[in-house]
């Protein structure tokens, strides 16, 4: 199956550090530039600019092939190009946490989970622990 992520839930789980549990749960994750370089803005959080530097070799950047979608709803060019790569490779899974970008996705009959569900599902599966990773998330901007 292929998942493509935005950026929050990736830097969410280096916030709390549980990075690994994506390549474990669904091998490699797709992003698009826009994302990528979300992940290297100077006001993004040292931590993540530090572990997304080097791309890890299950994150692959890949760049839609069709004209990004016109969203119905206003979205950023991160939320644009997930929605767009995603609908361009066929997807099975798009990790997304904006609202916006959710019902903007879903609305393209995409298949849906934020970080709280990532999170959840690494619990359900034995990765972590899921009341520690609350706790981690609780302490970061997480909304």
């Amino acid at each position: 199956m292929r998942v493509i992520a935005d950026t929050s839930p990736l830097r969410y789980l280096v916030l709390i550090d549980y990075p690994t549990i994506l390549p474990a749960l669904f091998g490699r994750v797709l992003i698009p530039p826009a994302v990528a370089a979300e992940l290297q803005r100077p006001r993004t959080p040292a931590p993540v600019r530090a572990r997304m530097a080097s791309s890890p070799p299950w994150l692959e950047t890949h760049g839609p092939r069709q004209p990004l979608v016109t969203p119905t709803l206003l979205l950023g060019a991160g939320e644009q190009e997930v929605i767009t790569l995603a609908q361009d490779l066929h997807a099975g899974l798009v990790l997304m946490d904006d609202m916006e970008g959710r019902e903007e996705a879903e609305h393209h009959g995409l298949a849906i989970m934020g970080t709280l569900r990532v999170l959840e599902l690494a619990a359900e599966r034995g990765l972590i622990d899921f009341p520690t990773a609350i706790t981690r998330l609780q302490a970061t901007s997480f909304w």
